[in-house]
């Protein structure tokens, strides 16, 4: 399984390189096309995985005004 994220920025937030490495430190992976990051589960995730990732996401983004949106397939 893969979690797809899509990250929206605001110009009075952190920049996207800094966003870039919080997500990497997390193991989210830059990719191109509709998408600009996806994580890799290395097998199938529970539906209770992919709430704690997406837990971790919020808290690592809080206060650097940037959306996100993710997608598992």
């Amino acid at each position: 399984m893969e979690t797809y994220l899509r990250v929206t920025f605001d110009s009075e937030g952190a920049s996207p390189s800094e966003i870039a490495a919080r997500l990497q430190t997390l193991g989210f992976v830059p990719t191109q096309g509709n998408y600009d990051f996806v994580y890799d589960w290395q097998g199938t995730a529970s539906h209770d995985q992919v709430l704690d990732l997406s837990d971790e996401l919020t808290r690592r983004l809080r206060g650097y005004r940037v959306l996100f949106e993710i997608e598992t397939v």
